[in-house]
């Protein structure tokens, strides 16, 4: 019958409304007349027609009042405090007539009486109508606790009252003050009682509402309750809670910094908008995930023009379209900030569209994003591989010097370091190319080394979100596998500001902090889903870890430094390396010949060159052997 009723048309809902509306009028009346006449009552002579005029005269206020407007499921505070005005207006008019017409056998309390017990009537349907409409309770399919008893969880809390997919059980609070309390009939609970009460009350979800709590504390309250079999969420923004329509799918995964563990520095405004307030940018591979993030916060440095370029179309088309929405924004609240957006179809290995680009538009500081990245992709395609990766940074360096660049900062990896696959390898050659150009002067040249980012297409972390809510398995490739992660706002700030930082040749690595395994980072995740991992020690778990085996090209762990020197800088994050290299005359021949095999597809000479020019470069094969 819910259903069924919640299916109406909109029409037939309101025409039920008023007929209810009506009845209860006429039965607020009768109630009013058998109280003010202390019998029961039955109408005669002139009350029948204030029995008439009572609700004729309610349903027009009632109408223009908006009554009829609101959703019953939906209703709330507001829309009682909305009924109680329409009642007064109401109540108002119809003491005022029978003031004034002083009919014989009609009190005049009755103008007071029966618009009081008409509210509580309205009123009472409006309350049954929610409970029964929402029937959150009795049809909840997720039992939830939110952790925070303040501000953002009363909201929270509010925004729920007409979501039928979740109960709420219960608060949780820290605070001593505030547990034993209740809000809105909820009560608050100690964070001590939480596995008790997973326990007792069938939970399945925990809600973090907690926007102002510290980083440090906020990942051992996630610590704590991923030793409980219950999913955790954050919060949806506050408008969508505002709506009363919260559903499943606006609550949100954990985020990746959460995952990550890892409190963020603040960035150095002052090394951000060195060599780019007012100056012509370029950045290259611009739609990819950490040339779209670069382009991002470029944007906030204000460049007088920032050039965009990427050989994928939609890339460069969805990024250009979310930095003009960007830039509209920052427009209307800094009228200062003028920046021209200059989407540029181009790929890096075409040198002469390239020369022709920065003969155009002369660009000061140019960041090098481009590159193909994905290790098992390139192994199989190491000409494209090498040709992309080396030598259309070679191209734009070339471009650089020619037209006047004064600083060029090179997206680096940790896969460069004594590398077992193309990929690395040519990111390798690429480094090897700004540091033997560096002492030609003119160009400020700069590469910036990091490992994996959180977030990014390439990365497990959505992999293993669609795997867990698939139902499992969860793919990795080696037990022991471990990798350094970074989030991508992170990562663009710390290249941006290493850039600033430059002063000819320099090798920056990003202080990744410690690595994780894996496997170990999978599991979390399952158990941060509320579900358990299923192996031989718990066969009735939820989720099982599968172990694929090590990719072509995969190494266990990956490095970030060939030597052992690093040393400081004016940033706690941002470390700088000098590492042995050849010179140009040395290079340039044995790049050619690189050149000569990649464009001939010829994978033996190919991978022959890169170990000549490669220290400590084994390709994967060959190690297996």
């Amino acid at each position: 019958m819910l259903r069924q009723a919640l299916a109406w048309p909109r029409r037939v809902k309101q025409l039920v409304a008023v007929t209810l509306d009506l009845t209860l009028g006429l039965l607020a009346m009768w109630l009013a007349f058998s109280l003010r006449l202390d019998t029961l009552h039955w109408p005669e002579g002139l009350q029948w027609l204030v029995y008439g005029l009572g609700p004729l005269m309610a349903l027009p206020v009632f109408v223009h009042m908006g009554l009829y407007r609101a959703i019953f499921r939906y209703n709330g505070i507001a829309a009682l405090l909305t009924t109680g005005r329409a009642v007064a207006l109401y109540g108002a008019l119809l003491l005022a007539l029978l003031l004034l017409a002083k009919w014989e056998g009609v009190p005049r309390s009755v103008g007071m009486l029966q618009p009081l017990i008409l509210l509580l009537l309205v009123g009472a349907s409006r309350a049954l109508g929610w409970l029964w409409f929402s029937g959150r309770a009795r049809n909840a399919r997720y039992r939830l606790l939110i952790y925070g008893a303040g501000v953002a969880g009363a909201q929270t809390a509010a925004g729920l009252a007409s979501a039928r997919q979740y109960a709420l059980r219960g608060f949780i609070d820290d605070d001593s003050r505030k547990v034993g309390s209740n809000i809105n009939g909820i009560r608050v609970y100690a964070s001590g009682t939480l596995p008790d009460l997973v326990a007792r009350e069938a939970i399945t979800d925990v809600l973090l509402a907690l926007p102002s709590a510290a980083p440090e504390r906020r990942r051992a309250i996630i610590r704590q309750l991923a030793e409980l079999p219950v999913r955790i969420r954050t919060l949806p923004s506050l408008t969508d809670l505002a709506s009363g329509r919260v559903s499943v799918t606006d609550f949100q995964d954990l985020d990746i910094v959460d995952l990550l563990g890892r409190a963020p520095v603040a960035p150095d405004q002052e090394l951000l908008a060195r060599n780019l307030q007012g100056a012509v940018v370029l950045v290259t591979g611009a739609g990819g995930s950490i040339g779209g993030e670069l382009c991002r916060q470029l944007l906030q440095a204000q460049p007088a023009r920032l050039l965009l370029l990427d050989h994928s179309e939609y890339a460069l088309y969805s990024i250009h379209q979310e930095l003009q929405a960007s830039l509209a924004v920052q427009a209307g609240a800094d009228e200062t900030a003028r920046c021209t957006l200059v989407p540029l179809l181009a790929n890096v290995t075409d040198e002469a569209h390239i020369a022709h680009i920065f003969e155009e538009w002369r660009p000061q500081s140019v960041y090098h994003a481009a590159a193909y990245k994905h290790v098992p992709m390139v192994e199989a395609n190491a000409a494209q591989g090498v040709l992309n990766n080396v030598f259309g940074t070679l191209s734009v360096v070339r471009a650089a010097i020619r037209h006047g660049a004064r600083h060029f900062v090179l997206i680096s990896t940790d896969k460069a370091v004594r590398p077992t696959n193309v990929m690395g390898a040519s990111k390798r050659i690429a480094e090897q190319v700004l540091q033997a150009l560096a002492p030609q002067g003119g160009t400020c040249f700069s590469m910036v080394r990091f490992g994996n980012v959180l977030g990014s297409s390439g990365s497990v972390i959505p992999l293993f979100r669609r795997q867990i809510a698939a139902g499992g398995p969860v793919t990795v490739t080696h037990p022991d596998v471990t990798r350094y992660f970074m989030t991508i706002p992170e990562a663009a700030q710390l290249v941006l500001q290493a850039g600033a930082m430059a002063q000819g040749g320099d090798l920056f690595l990003l202080d990744m902090g410690e690595s994780m395994r894996i496997a170990d980072l999978a599991r979390r995740m399952v158990a941060l889903s509320g579900l358990t991992v299923r192996s031989d020690e718990h066969p009735e778990g939820d989720i099982a870890i599968r172990f694929t085996g090590l990719r072509p090209g995969e190494k266990l762990y990956e490095e970030l430094l060939i030597g052992d020197n690093p040393m400081p800088t004016a940033h706690p994050r941002i470390l700088r390396a000098r590492e042995a290299h050849a010179s140009w005359e040395e290079l340039q021949p044995a790049l050619e010949a690189l050149r000569q095999a990649a464009l001939a597809d010829d994978g033996a000479a190919l991978k022959a060159w890169l170990q000549r020019l490669v220290a400590g470069y084994q390709p994967a094969e060959a190690a297996q052997a």
